[in-house]
């Protein structure tokens, strides 16, 4: 492997040249930077950017910290557009996975901070997230996306998931539904208890019954979709639609369904939440409510770099819009 000191006798130089010509701070004769650029392609030498980065204090990092790594999830999505994003401001990420434990979530933005990160994104672990007080004392940019408080103190891109909700019940009321179940994440996270609020507060609006015994806790897995369809089959009110707060959850559902011989929509409604591939991979394909993935994770990279640079952010709670998309999960009844 080449060496800088390799490309200084290449190009006739000091050693001292040649790291001007690869940081740029400093000018360099015309004649002389082309020489050192031509030995350096010769030689195929590829600078240390980590090295780089501690002598400038700043390597372009962005760190990034999520729940979940799982392929066919909301936040596939979300660290495929961050990256791409930030690819197109020069900048490169670093991922951590929290793993859905405060304590991880704690040590790993530590980590970041260690590091001498650009910026920290991250979505928290639950209302149990504890790492505000760290990234508080330190004067670094900090976006929270998706699972956000209701008032936090920095800048925030969520979806509306009370209105995410409301979409789910009034589809099903328009449908003819009357009985319906609410297949919840973690209900120790803030958009899950928006979501229900938003469903909730629809149906009784339209003088239709829903209290706690239309709720199931899921984790946002499989299974717990699988459980979540068990217990609506076993519920006195006679269910005939289910509404999971992610995709992901929703195949649980009608998985179990599957085994149960319940046909999906003839006898039982289903919808998702997120509209991932997953949702038209399945047969019959999911009806769900859409996140703007794509358009949450821009703005997020957009907050860190305007407090980068010193910009004011005029709006520092961001608020997306879900859309309801109707596949053939759901019918009239």
């Amino acid at each position: 492997m080449s060496s800088m000191k390799d490309v200084a006798r290449l190009a006739e130089v000091s050693i001292s040249t040649v790291s001007r010509v690869i940081n740029q701070n400093i000018p360099v004769d015309q004649r002389t930077r082309q020489r050192v650029e031509e030995a350096i392609k010769k030689l195929n030498y590829r600078p240390n950017l980590l090295a780089k980065g501690l002598r400038l204090k700043s390597g372009n990092l962005i760190g990034l910290v999520v729940p979940d790594f799982v392929p066919l999830h909301a936040f596939a999505y979300i660290i495929k557009y961050i990256e791409e994003s930030a690819a197109r401001h020069d900048f490169n990420l670093i991922l951590g996975n929290n793993l859905d434990n405060p304590d991880i979530e704690e040590r790993f933005i530590d980590s970041l901070l260690r590091r001498s990160v650009d910026g920290i994104i991250f979505s928290r672990v639950s209302d149990e997230s504890r790492v505000l007080r760290i990234l508080n004392k330190r004067n670094i940019p900090i976006v929270v996306i998706d699972r956000a408080l209701e008032d936090e103190s920095v800048p925030t891109v969520v979806v509306n998931n009370y209105r995410a909700g409301v979409l789910a019940a009034e589809h099903f009321i328009s449908s003819g539904h009357r009985q319906m179940g609410c297949l919840t994440g973690p209900l120790n996270i803030t958009l899950c208890r928006e979501r229900v609020k938003g469903f909730k507060d629809t149906l009784l609006k339209h003088q239709l019954e829903f209290d706690d015994t239309h709720i199931f806790e899921g984790d946002f897995k499989l299974e717990s979709g699988m459980k979540g369809a068990a217990f609506f089959r076993q519920h006195p009110l006679k269910v005939t639609a289910i509404w999971a707060h992610n995709d992901v959850m929703a195949a649980g559902v009608m998985k179990e369904l599957y085994k149960q011989g319940i046909n999906v929509p003839q006898q039982m409604s289903v919808m998702g939440m997120d509209d991932i591939i997953l949702a038209t991979m399945m047969t019959p394909a999911l009806t769900t409510i859409r996140q703007p993935f794509q358009a949450m994770s821009e703005k997020a990279v957009e907050l860190i770099l305007l407090q980068k640079q010193g910009q004011p952010i005029l709006e520092k709670a961001i608020v997306l819009e879900p859309e309801l998309i109707v596949r053939e999960t759901t019918r009239q009844i």
